[in-house]
């Protein structure tokens, strides 16, 4: 997740470290905020693979600054990681939630929707958060408020994208008509 975010906003424009970071942590922080202990070091792999690139430009006031910029290889692996997700970029919320943010830089809208239409099967497989014998309970069969109120809650977020996945693909599939 953190690598493609990485790949992903600097697809946009080159960025100095510490923005990464911000813009990475507006994006997944309130779930898991982004230390500079994990974002370097993963900054440093994607260098060595050829990734990304970094120059060195003065600072205004105090030491100079380093300036990462996506190669085009960065770019073929940011298109082939969104064109071709794992199964947990599908069904992890905020792992979807990343990928989601970049799948925009995917050209083909044939290729948005392959990705979208994984999603959508994996929302309309019946699922809970709780189990009874191997079935998965609804809402309403819970005593506990607290459980019902997170399966009520997952169930109305469920509902939405559900929603929103269906208007996109009709979208992504009049394009390529």
């Amino acid at each position: 997740m953190l690598e493609l975010a990485i790949l992903g906003f600097l697809y946009d424009a080159p960025l100095h470290g510490y923005v990464l970071r911000r813009h990475i942590a507006a994006l997944t922080g309130h779930v898991r905020p982004v230390a500079e202990s994990t974002l370097y070091p993963a900054i440093k792999r994607l260098e060595k693979a050829g990734l990304l690139a970094r120059a060195t430009e003065p600072g205004a006031v105090a030491a100079p600054r380093h300036v990462l910029t996506l190669t085009e290889e960065g770019r073929q692996e940011l298109r082939r990681r969104l064109a071709d997700p794992g199964q947990r970029e599908i069904t992890d919320e905020n792992h979807w939630f990343t990928l989601l943010a970049f799948l925009r830089h995917l050209d083909d809208p044939a290729a948005q929707a392959a990705v979208l239409r994984r999603r959508l099967a994996f929302l309309e497989e019946p699922a809970s958060f709780f189990y009874e014998g191997g079935r998965p309970l609804a809402a309403e069969e819970l005593d506990d408020p607290f459980r019902r109120g997170v399966l009520k809650i997952a169930r109305a977020t469920s509902r939405a994208e559900l929603t929103w996945l269906r208007e996109t693909l009709a979208s992504l599939e009049a394009v390529g008509r």
